[in-house]
């Protein structure tokens, strides 16, 4: 069965329901104030997390992407937001939640902070803008922006995260995953120095960033290994699935950017957060006018 999720910061009307599916029509036997009612050759559930609202609409079919973006852009209206997704995360089973870090975890690009820090934003800031027009990819803008970063003390970094504020909502997140006997991971285009930070307050399972050289606690401006690319992000997802024997049609991931498409499209639920055209662009869910305990609708015991 497909699940259709509308979520929003207020009550979702029938009305809005028979705008948006004007071919459905609801059972007078189950008024809506009752959790289920009867559509058609569908059901609707609804539920009430953390502030939010859902409908849930149950179906056989599935839409196309198509599909999708065109209700999307119906219920935008609204400040909607709305997911296509197959199956729901079952009840009593091991799921896997993977987060992008900067920008989907957390509000800031830690890169950006650190190159504030060290007074090279500005230089920092030139290469960003290059990659992001096509000017070069991932990873040699990633080389060339850490380079600016030479002499930057190892304590910069403990200072930086301690600037560093949760993406709205990735508190409950932190709370609902691990109460639904799931865990999290980050795979990350960051910096290893701040996950394990990170990882050392919250419930992260593991993580996978980027690794800095450094000579006598200062970094000299290299990278440290391999480099965290879209590429790899699709590989550890894959492999900490297959060594957690949790399989890939129980696996969320979300991020915010390009670099997460092929992580996101890999997870049997991918989900866009606030996220950018280019990631648009390449997969079907996001969430646009909601926040990250969005993601707790994504279980079937919520429901």
């Amino acid at each position: 069965m497909n699940s259709l999720l509308l979520v929003s910061r207020f009550p979702i009307s029938d009305s809005i329901l028979s705008k948006t599916f004007p071919d459905t029509k609801s059972n007078p036997s189950h008024p809506l104030t009752e959790k289920t009612f009867s559509i058609t050759d569908s059901q609707i559930f609804r539920a009430e997390r953390f502030g939010l609202h859902c409908v849930r609409i149950l179906q056989k079919v599935s839409l196309k992407r198509e599909e999708v973006l065109s209700i999307r852009n119906q219920l935008a209206k609204d400040q909607i937001d709305f997911l296509s997704i197959g199956s729901l995360l079952p009840k009593n089973k091991e799921s896997l939640f993977v987060f992008d870090m900067d920008s989907t975890v957390i509000k800031e690009e830690v890169i950006d902070e650190l190159a504030r820090k060290h007074g090279v934003y500005e230089a920092v800031a030139t290469v960003t803008k290059q990659a992001m027009e096509g000017g070069m990819g991932f990873d040699e803008a990633l080389r060339l922006r850490v380079k600016h970063l030479a002499g930057l003390s190892k304590e910069s970094f403990k200072e930086v995260y301690d600037l560093l504020t949760l993406n709205d909502g990735m508190e409950k997140v932190f709370q609902f995953v691990p109460a639904n006997a799931s865990k999290l991971g980050i795979l990350s285009g960051g910096f290893t120095p701040v996950l394990q930070l990170f990882s050392e307050k919250y419930p992260v399972s593991f993580y996978k960033a980027n690794g800095l050289e450094e000579v006598d606690g200062v970094f000299t401006g290299e990278i440290f290994g391999e480099i965290i690319n879209r590429e790899k992000k699709e590989i550890y997802l894959k492999q900490y699935a297959r060594e957690l024997s949790i399989p890939l049609e129980q696996v969320v991931a979300v991020g915010d950017g390009a670099n997460d498409a092929l992580m996101l499209n890999a997870a049997a639920i991918g989900i866009g957060i606030h996220a950018k055209q280019g990631l648009k662009d390449q997969i079907t869910n996001w969430i646009d006018f909601t926040d990250l305990s969005a993601l707790v609708f994504l279980f079937e015991d919520t429901f």
